[in-house]
């Protein structure tokens, strides 16, 4: 795959002058938008959008690198509190002997790096950071067994991290420094009129939208006919007062298909609609391709029906797609919010009740034998795991045993505590008082940078359209973290501000309905499809041929397991299946063995 900005320096030839200048005059970003002077070389990806007159100045006379110079040269490693917007950035300073690189707040663009002795090699693609021993990890294969993606800052391959969102590095004489350019800093106690936040946010989301469009006669919209892609689609028309071209995907399965709400949408803001309907057929084509295209596995399946839309965007001639990732994790929208605010309850009890209560709902207690109360121990006993391990209570993996999945020699090579280890720190870097915001800053990480907008952004590039995210905008960013924390979830309301902000503009059906978004019934399809069974069917041969699986497990996943609950056991296919394929392209010849 080709990568959008690479590079390779040796830190030491930034010491000598002669070399320095030669260095700073012949560096190869692979990149279109660079600058450069005497003594710095600069590189940028993304629409990034600067503070500062005279660096805005810069950027549209000479393009985002020149801004970047711009500001480089006034701050330094500190420039990124002087921009917004989406962006990877690179640059070479031969006066301070350095490399920095930074990515944005969520990761819509993302920076790779590998640092060897005094050289570091650096890409947007994983699998395009240049250097020796860019084998497999293990850890990173669970650590996909266990999100259904890899967690920055690892990567597949050993000694490759990737930039978490709202990260930098900075590696000098002095050595090499990780740093946080933006803080989680939420304002629980700010209040404001309702109709003030009201119009504010309206507003806000209008000016996003707006500054997406910016150079593109030709964008559509993802509408999958819930609150957040309905709200982009609907002021997309408005800003344009054009038809907004919208493009939604059905399936056709019980359970999973919400095409009439993406129809309720377009009726109601005049869209010019498309459908397409993904077949199981659809997938057995595409499923290889989808898997390959990304740098590393990825588990989101999600990815499949994103693709197909963008596809039907850019044969329609969109060179730009408007999703709408980024307002339920803004704004408190995903159930799980409200089921761990009912777990959160519990510790309200008074504690000498709470002791009274706690022995009785051990293992081995009887009122677990009792209809009723065998669900109120249930409760107590998943209210008393702290957070976040709570929320990963009945993670696939380990729900099912990874001594019955994985093989002995793969388990040897890998600790299993590590991904809940990686959790915690993520939990911890947020300490803001309200569980809502610690969980919105938590999903920020693992729901959007590390798999929601991977997923969008693989999709759209693999179908040849670019992509924006307007309710992710810094703006919006920084409005939602001023909010109450009750306006996000109220009680057990989701997304209260949200949606009462959006009364009158958006129809009531898409205010009131549950969001499923582009789910997909693989596993429904997968128990019944000879097709889709004969590409699964394989995919599993295939890992426990690598080692990786056992092949017992590979063996009866498909007949037995998949037949008895196909979206919980079809989870598992789907992860298995996708990791397989992108190892035959990537790592063909991997295994345990061969280590």
């Amino acid at each position: 795959m080709n990568a959008k900005l690479s590079g390779q320096l040796d830190l030491n030839s930034l010491r000598d002058a002669t070399r320095a200048r030669t260095l700073i005059e012949s560096l190869d970003f692979q990149c279109r938008d660079t600058a450069r002077d005497a003594n710095v070389a600069c590189a940028i990806i993304g629409t990034p959008r600067f503070t500062e007159t005279e660096a805005i100045s810069a950027a549209r006379s000479g393009g985002p690198a020149a801004g970047l110079l711009n500001a480089w040269n006034k701050h330094d490693a500190n420039l990124t509190g002087k921009m917004h917007g989406n962006y990877a950035l690179a640059v070479v300073d031969a006066r301070s002997h350095s490399v920095f690189l930074a990515a944005d707040r969520f990761s819509v663009q993302t920076l790779c790096y590998r640092i060897e002795g005094s050289t570091i090699s650096f890409s947007d693609r994983a699998d395009c950071v240049a250097g020796r021993g860019d084998d497999i990890d293990p850890q990173a294969l669970f650590d996909y067994l266990y999100f259904h993606m890899i967690p920055a800052p690892r990567t597949v391959f050993r000694n490759v991290k990737r930039l978490p969102g709202a990260h930098a590095l900075l590696m000098n004489t002095d050595g090499v420094k990780e740093i946080r350019h933006w803080p989680l800093n939420f304002d629980e106690h700010h209040r404001q009129p309702f109709e003030n936040a009201r119009n504010t946010f309206r507003q806000l989301i209008r000016d996003s939208v707006t500054e997406e469009i910016e150079g593109h006669s030709h964008v559509g919209a993802f509408l999958s006919g819930g609150t957040d892609s309905s709200t982009v689609a609907g002021m997309l028309g408005q800003i344009t007062g054009n038809p907004t071209q919208a493009y939604s995907i059905g399936f056709e399965a019980e359970g999973y298909d919400e095409m009439e709400y993406a129809r309720i949408a377009a009726r109601h803001f005049g869209c010019k609609h498309h459908e397409y309907y993904v077949t199981p057929a659809d997938l057995v084509a595409s499923m290889p391709a989808v898997a390959r295209y990304h740098d590393q596995p990825f588990g989101n399946s999600s990815a499949l029906p994103a693709y197909y839309c963008a596809k039907m965007a850019q044969s329609d001639g969109c060179t730009k797609m408007l999703a709408g990732d980024g307002g339920d994790e803004l704004f408190g929208g995903n159930s799980r919010y409200a089921t761990q605010r009912f777990f959160e309850f519990y510790h309200s009890v008074p504690t000498g009740m709470r002791r009274l209560i706690e022995p009785m709902c051990g293992d081995d207690s009887i009122l677990r034998k009792i209809p009723g109360l065998r669900q109120a121990t249930g409760y107590v006993r998943h209210s008393r795991i702290p957070m976040p391990d709570r929320m990963m209570s009945f993670n696939l993996i380990m729900h099912l045993d990874p001594a019955k999945v994985l093989t002995p020699a793969f388990l040897s090579r890998v600790d299993l505590a590590e991904p809940l280890a990686h959790m915690r720190k993520t939990w911890g870097e947020c300490s803001a008082p309200s569980l809502i915001n610690r969980m919105l800053a938590y999903d920020w990480r693992y729901t959007l940078a590390d798999s929601d907008l991977p997923k969008v952004r693989g999709a759209t590039a693999m179908a040849g359209v670019s992509v924006g995210y307007p309710l992710l905008s810094d703006r919006l960013t920084d409005f939602s973290m001023s909010l109450p924390p009750e306006w996000k979830l109220r009680r057990f309301k989701l997304r209260w501000f949200f949606k009462e902000a959006l009364r009158g503009f958006l129809p009531d059906e898409i205010i009131t309905k549950k969001k499923k978004g582009f789910g997909l019934p693989f596993g429904v399809w997968a128990a019944r499809d000879a097709g889709l069974k004969q590409l699964a069917g394989e995919s599993l041969y295939g890992l426990a041929g690598r080692g990786i699986i056992r092949e017992d497990f590979a063996r009866k996943l498909i007949p037995d397991y998949l037949p008895e609950h196909p979206g919980y056991y079809g989870e598992m296919v789907w992860i298995l299946t996708m990791l397989e394929q992108w190892l035959r392209l990537y790592a063909p010849k991997y295994s345990l063995s061969a280590e």
